[in-house]
């Protein structure tokens, strides 16, 4: 068995997500990058709530079905598009530039989200005071670019897995 095909196994690949009227189909293929909460106030509207939770999934292993997601630049002056289904408005995914590499796909979207947990939680300086993620590792804004290698390798061998 290859490396990737025994990587695919452990992750019970693919998966597949759904935006709350199920217009918009996403496929996941490739193991995950790195799970997150985010606790920015973008990520606080966007969701109705205390933060939204995500998924960084390659941009080899993402594909989405149905009719086109509307989109919205951010607002924050990041280079992101957010991406919502057009029927029901679900916020599904957050796309970045090519070089990135990655889409954040965001993991209740997941047809079954019960085993997720995120791996990091950023933004923290603009968290709610209740929230809790159980996260073991916090920002305060967002990581270096220099300290993703490390986070990734990390969730690799200490991240949450399908049960």
């Amino acid at each position: 068995m290859t490396e990737a095909a025994g990587m695919a196994d452990e992750w019970k690949l693919p998966w597949t997500a759904h935006c709350r009227c199920r217009a918009v189909t996403m496929t996941i293929s490739a193991p995950p990058l790195l799970f997150m909460a985010c606790h920015c106030r973008g990520c606080q509207r966007m969701t109705a709530s205390a933060f939204s939770c995500s998924m960084a999934i390659p941009n080899s292993g993402f594909g989405v079905d149905g009719p086109p997601p509307a989109t919205r630049a951010s607002e924050d002056g990041s280079p992101c598009t957010h991406h919502f289904c057009p029927e029901c408005h679900s916020w599904i995914f957050t796309s970045f530039p090519e070089e990135a590499g990655f889409t954040n796909v965001r993991a209740t979207m997941l047809d079954d989200p019960s085993w997720f947990a995120p791996f990091v939680e950023t933004q923290t300086a603009e968290k709610l005071r209740f929230a809790e993620t159980g996260a073991p590792i916090s920002y305060e804004r967002f990581p270096a670019i220099e300290d993703y290698p490390g986070l990734i390798e990390r969730f690799q061998s200490e991240g949450a897995r399908p049960a």
